[in-house]
C-alpha cells in the first residue's frame, strides 16, 4: 500500500509535459554530385543555429576498398548571448575541431622544443 502511495505521489509530482513550437529552417541547400563524388549542405535556424558542410571521395590507399570521405565544415549555435562557432575537418587524420571556446593543449616547454630539434637534426627523429 505504501509503494502505490509512493508511486502516486511521484507520477503527480512529475512536470507536465510541455508543447514546443517547432524551430523553422530560414535557408537550406544541398547539393549531391554522384559523378564528381562529392556533396554539401547548409541550413540556418531561426533560433540562430547555422550549419554547413562539404566532402568529397579521397581514395587513401591503393585498394577501391580503400576509399573514405573527407569532410570540413562549421556550426554555430547561440547559448547566454553569445554565438559559439566550431569549425571542423575529418579526414585520413581523425576528426579535428576548433574554436575559440574550445580548450587547447598548453605550448611546449623549450627545453622538449629543443630537444626534438637536435634529435631532428642528428637524425634520430
Amino acid at each position: 500500500m505504501i509503494l502505490i502511495a509512493v508511486f502516486l505521489a511521484v507520477a503527480a509530482a512529475a512536470p507536465a509535459p510541455q508543447e514546443s513550437q517547432p524551430i523553422l529552417i530560414l535557408k537550406q541547400s544541398q547539393n549531391h554530385d554522384t559523378e564528381k563524388q562529392v556533396y554539401s549542405f547548409s541550413y540556418e535556424t531561426e533560433n540562430g543555429i547555422s550549419v554547413s558542410e562539404s566532402g568529397v571521395q579521397k581514395q587513401i590507399g591503393d585498394k577501391p576498398e580503400e576509399a573514405g570521405t573527407v569532410s570540413q565544415g562549421k556550426y554555430s549555435y547561440p547559448e547566454d548571448s553569445v554565438t559559439y562557432t566550431i569549425t571542423w575537418v575529418a579526414d585520413e587524420n581523425g576528426f579535428q575541431a576548433t574554436g575559440d571556446h574550445l580548450p587547447t593543449p598548453p605550448p611546449m616547454p623549450e627545453h622538449v622544443v629543443k630537444m626534438l630539434a637536435d634529435l631532428a637534426a642528428a637524425g634520430q627523429l
